[in-house]
């Protein structure tokens, strides 16, 4: 397991030792300042995708970023540490995954309020792979120009090298799942792309 306060001594030493400033690596990594900030001082544990701008914004991998960081194989994320991101329009994210070094992988549950449209995402990098699941609800799902609907129960399988969209169009909240093996960082860092959300 990482200790959040080793991990952010080591993140300003390594800022410091290439004489960024907070904001200047916030620029170059997709990250917010109070992310970073928070971080830096342990207050927060960031989600494997955060670690990784991070890493691209110091020039480093995220084994190397991660070295001798890691004291335990088990990783125990408690509820109470997990990230919850609130979105434009009421709907919401919760990653549920611990951060694993080297994994670049994510677990994430998201509830969309009806006739939500949360927007297009863009590709992530080739080899990089999204599995869905829905709770409940209905949930429209595009990958490229493909539309797939997926009712309670259903799952799917897509490369996410392709844009892809999520919508709920029903009168009821849908909730899904989505778990994401990551190659790297979007280019475009975690936000839609083609078309703004629409809630």
């Amino acid at each position: 397991m990482i200790d959040p306060e080793v991990l952010g001594r080591r993140l300003h030493e390594l800022r410091a030792d290439r004489g960024l400033s907070l904001t200047a690596l916030a620029g170059t990594a997709g990250v917010s300042v109070s992310m970073l900030s928070a971080i830096e001082r342990g207050e927060k544990t960031p989600t494997v995708v955060v670690l990784s701008r991070i890493a691209d914004g110091l020039r480093l991998s995220l084994s190397r970023l991660l070295a001798d960081l890691e004291t335990d194989r088990v990783i125990v994320r408690r509820a109470a540490e997990q990230e919850h991101v609130a979105e434009p329009g009421g709907w919401h994210r919760t990653v549920l995954t611990p951060v694993v070094p080297g994994v670049n992988f994510e677990w994430i549950r998201t509830t969309l309020p009806p006739h939500c449209d949360a927007g297009t995402f863009p590709a992530y990098a080739p080899g990089s792979h999204e599995f869905v699941a829905v709770e409940s609800g209905t949930l429209h799902l595009g990958v490229g120009d493909a539309e797939y609907v997926l009712d309670a129960g259903d799952s799917l399988y897509f490369p996410a090298d392709a844009p892809h969209s999520y919508a709920n169009r029903g009168e009821d909240p849908c909730v899904y799942h989505v778990a994401a093996l990551i190659m790297r960082s979007r280019e475009n860092r975690g936000s839609p792309v083609s078309r703004a959300p629409r809630c």
